[in-house]
């Protein structure tokens, strides 16, 4: 549902199509009406399947000869209908080797592909190329911490405590939500939104839940102003049209998009499984990326065998060292 024609974002979905371009769409009755094209690029209307809606025209391809899948954001939520998505990850990893920006230029396709924009120009830069291809682009922000390698650290350090996180070196936790960090966030928001952004993916925002990490770092935070935080930051991101992920807990995160949690040959479905499987019930975006791994598949086939064939899964390869893309379309 849309409240207005400047927040239904272009765009549509499919299911088993080639589909879609980047438009702007209508309403008809407070509804989103979206078009699909179908692999002869030809446009219909009512969105979702090919078979829906009379032909509308025949739209021409991009640059690269390609129709590609898309999706839809009216304002407050993204609806993608083309699940699993093939997900590619220029942000993080555990091991060994990212996906660089030349491979997912080169090979990602109506995938969902989250890089670190704030990384470097070149990464940002990459957006518009990247979303040329049908590609989703989330973009990766740590809600929860302050990074001493990011721009703006000088600004944000004295909302964070002293004592730098053990597990990640130059991460500082949250202290406080309500003494200035929220504005600070908003203009990275922002950054991201003028880059291209689709979706934000919100990282660490579960470390107010953490009593270890509380008494042990001494960040003032309650669960309660965290969950607070995290949903400021989501709803500004939604007034930026652009989507939100939740990281590993969906807890206080009703109103995100989809959840990210990462996996481990040692320590797998470690997350409440509920959370995933209502994220998935609802038609939203759950991912796990999965890591030092020598059995993707058997991984891969795990994990559908609990939450079914709509789970978005990218593995670590032990033996190749670098990521295993799944659902490739």
């Amino acid at each position: 549902m849309c409240d207005e024609v400047s927040q239904c974002i272009a765009m549509a979905n499919l299911q088993g199509c080639k589909v879609a371009a980047q438009e702007m769409v209508s309403l008809s009755d407070s509804t989103c009406i979206y078009e699909v094209w179908d692999e002869d690029c030809t446009i219909y209307e009512n969105g979702g399947h090919c078979s829906q809606g009379p032909p509308l025209s025949t739209a021409s391809r991009n640059d690269w000869g390609e129709c590609v899948y898309s999706w839809t954001v009216c304002g407050n939520n993204i609806e993608v209908d083309a699940q699993p998505m093939c997900v590619w990850n220029q942000a993080y990893q555990d091991n060994f080797e990212r996906d660089s920006i030349a491979e997912i230029l080169d090979n990602a396709r109506n995938c969902y592909v989250l890089i670190d924009p704030f990384e470097s120009t070149a990464v940002s830069s990459a957006i518009p190329a990247i979303k040329s291809k049908g590609n989703m682009v989330s973009c990766y922000i740590s809600a929860g911490t302050c990074e001493d390698w990011r721009d703006d650290f000088d600004l944000i350090k004295d909302y964070c405590v002293d004592e730098p996180w053990g597990e990640w070196a130059g991460e500082y936790f949250v202290d406080e939500t309500d003494t200035g960090i929220l504005e600070h966030m908003k203009e990275r928001v922002d950054k991201m939104a003028d880059w291209g952004c689709d979706i934000v993916e919100f990282d660490n925002m579960d470390w107010t839940f953490d009593n270890d990490y509380r008494r042990e770092y001494g960040f003032s935070a309650t669960a309660n102003e965290g969950i607070a935080f995290n949903h400021d930051l989501c709803d500004y991101a939604h007034s930026k049209n652009m989507g939100c992920m939740a990281k590993s807990t969906t807890r206080g995160a009703a109103d995100f998009d989809g959840m990210t949690v990462e996996s481990y040959q040692s320590e797998t479905n470690w997350w409440d499984q509920y959370q995933m499987e209502a994220m998935l019930a609802e038609g939203k975006i759950g991912i796990v990326v999965h890591y030092n791994e020598r059995d993707c598949n058997g991984v891969y086939a795990m994990y559908t065998g609990i939450y079914g064939d709509k789970l978005s899964f990218i593995c670590e390869d032990r033996d190749t060292r670098q990521y295993v893309h799944f659902n490739s379309h």
